[in-house]
């Protein structure tokens, strides 16, 4: 209870920041106090959580994913797929200039980091193994993401996004 409240209390000012172009990346001090142990690992020293013992890699709501550290929209619902990986997985950012890419040689083999632009937070890790149309696997972390439920979308100032789960005509 306790954790949902800080972060939703988090999240509101994140993103309220961010949409008012007032954003500044909290010092590492300060990220520690709001983030959770696992979040904080995860954005900031590039771990990664366990397979399908995360909060959103069976999530079937509508909504936006954001940043854990600075509410900035990452992902989209409706771009997301099982993988069978255990971890959340989607054909493709809401935004491409919502992330960049680096190369990751921190294990066996090389592999592509996936980054949020505004925090720098590590997310995940994109694959050339996805579905059709992008053929990609963005794999992130539920620890880097925070779920913004479609109902929720205009209270949390992402209204912007709420034309994603329009019913096309």
């Amino acid at each position: 209870m306790f954790r949902t409240i800080a972060l939703s209390v988090m999240m509101t000012f994140a993103m309220t920041a961010l949409a008012e172009g007032k954003f500044k990346m909290p010092a590492k001090d300060e990220l520690k106090k709001k983030l959770t142990p696992i979040q904080y690992s995860v954005t900031q020293n590039d771990d990664t959580e366990p397979p399908f013992k995360n909060e959103y890699w069976d999530n079937k709501k509508d909504g936006i994913y954001v940043d854990v550290v600075s509410g900035e929209p990452l992902f989209s619902s409706k771009d997301k797929y099982d993988s069978g990986t255990g971890w959340p997985s989607f054909t493709k950012p809401l935004k491409k200039e919502a992330v960049f890419e680096k190369v990751d040689r921190s294990l066996m083999g090389t592999r592509t980091e996936v980054r949020s632009k505004t925090a720098n937070s590590h997310l995940g890790h994109v694959f050339d193994d996805g579905p059709k149309p992008t053929g990609l696997r963005y794999c992130m972390n539920s620890a880097s993401l925070h779920f913004v439920p479609k109902e929720k979308l205009k209270e949390a100032g992402l209204e912007e996004y709420l034309k994603e789960f329009e019913a096309k005509k």
